[in-house]
């Protein structure tokens, strides 16, 4: 039964669908706020750059190892239960973080252990999503919660900013923050139905194993799921446009002003390839998401000749649009992963991509240090878009014709299994 392609009218028209939209953005423009606001008062407390940009990093951190840990009881528990109650549990944590009286150590701890649920969250939405939003409507569901996620984070640290600035209180930011997580573990709450996982017992499942690593084995074991996976990560070298903006714009005389402005290209780039690549039908998804991959690092390779701020927003922002194969990579992971498994599979490649992503950066700065930034920024678009070429030839995801209706893959023979209890 081939897919058939679904309209946005049609994903919004479902009410499970908007709750974790809502839900969704709700967190993220939360998790935005909170960054602010943390950056913010941390340096009005200790006046140090140093622990300003530590306390942040611990924002971002903690996941990489709780991703695989914890995201396995998005395979256990009901999905909706997993969603709300860690909601609530981060309404808590900030809450608290919000009480002025907090002393710092406290604060940095509670920061960490707020950011380490993130990733459970994350699985038992991704994971639930292809429930919701059976056959072609979730490809376009897909599409709009990457979008929506790039809106928000902009939108967040724009708010978060205009907040603190407006009541010169970071505390007040914070307990807007919890406030957003209590209506969110609400919506969810009463918003969803269960969604219990597929018995573990089905299928790959069965032959990973374990629990918590489970999902890694799953991963590794499978070519296709590792190539995906792979060509996931790649993206950290398509996202150091946002970490060398400041150096850049120095390289062009500009000032701060221009930093902004390139730190939005890619981000907007990316909101308008997720609606592009929102309705393409499941054989053009395959055959598009490496050339896609592929085309994201050239237009960063132009900015070797260091053109102007306009000149660069334009090749930054084609460069997010082309990253929209980051939809279609994950679209297709999640689709081959049998639902009883979803969740760990997830988990893990979400960890890998925080990880890449903060390595790129880390490359990008390191590369800046021996050549001018415009040039590290080429180094790291080449070695993307020869990344792309080198992981399909290996991965073989090319030519690979396996699973071309979602319907036939395993994802979908554990999707009409789901258990009806609550």
């Amino acid at each position: 039964m081939a897919e058939q392609t679904a309209r946005f009218r049609d994903v919004f028209a479902v009410g499970e669908f908007r709750v974790l939209w809502i839900a969704q953005t709700q967190s993220r423009i939360g998790d935005q706020f909170a960054r602010v606001a943390l950056a913010l008062l941390i340096f009005e407390r200790t006046s140090s750059a140093v622990l300003t940009a530590l306390v942040y990093a611990s924002t971002y951190l903690p996941p990489l190892l709780t991703a695989p840990l914890l995201a396995g009881l998005a395979d256990r528990y009901s999905r909706r239960t997993v969603m709300w109650a860690v909601e609530l549990l981060r309404a808590a944590l900030i809450g608290i973080m919000a009480i002025p009286a907090v002393p710092l150590p406290a604060l940095a701890v509670l920061v960490v252990a707020a950011s380490c649920f993130d990733p459970l969250f994350s699985a038992a939405r991704i994971a639930t999503l292809p429930k919701v939003l059976p056959g072609g409507r979730y490809q376009v569901g897909m599409s709009i919660s990457s979008s929506t996620d790039g809106i928000a984070q902009i939108a967040g640290f724009a708010l978060g900013g205009i907040v603190v600035a407006a009541t010169g209180s970071p505390h007040l930011v914070l307990a807007i923050d919890a406030v957003s997580f209590l209506v969110s573990a609400a919506l969810l709450r009463w918003g969803l139905r269960p969604h219990l996982p597929a018995s573990e017992s089905d299928g790959a499942a069965s032959r990973a194993g374990g629990f918590a690593l489970a999902g890694i084995r799953l991963v590794a074991g499978d070519r296709r799921l590792m190539g995906l996976a792979a060509l996931v990560w790649l993206f950290g070298l398509f996202v150091v446009p946002e970490a060398m903006a400041a150096p850049y714009a120095a390289e062009l005389g500009r000032g701060e002003a221009a930093v902004g402005v390139l730190m939005a290209a890619d981000v907007v780039g990316m909101v308008i390839g997720g609606l592009l690549v929102a309705r393409l039908g499941s054989g053009l998804r395959r055959r598009l998401t490496v050339p896609l991959a592929f085309a994201a690092g050239l237009p960063l390779v132009a900015t070797l000749i260091a053109p102007n701020v306009v000149v660069t927003v334009a090749l930054w922002a084609l460069s997010g649009l082309m990253s929209s194969y980051l939809v279609l990579a994950q679209v297709r992971f999640v689709q081959l992963v049998p639902d009883g498994m979803r969740a760990r599979a997830v988990g893990f490649a979400a960890a890998g991509l925080q990880t890449a992503q903060g390595l790129g950066m880390v490359i990008a700065g390191g590369l800046a240090e021996a050549m001018p930034p415009s040039a590290a920024i080429a180094v790291c678009g080449a070695a993307g878009s020869l990344g792309a070429v080198v992981i399909s030839l290996a991965f073989g995801l090319a030519g690979a014709s396996e699973a071309a209706d979602p319907e036939r893959s395993p994802a979908a023979a554990g999707d009409r299994a789901e258990p009806s209890r609550t």
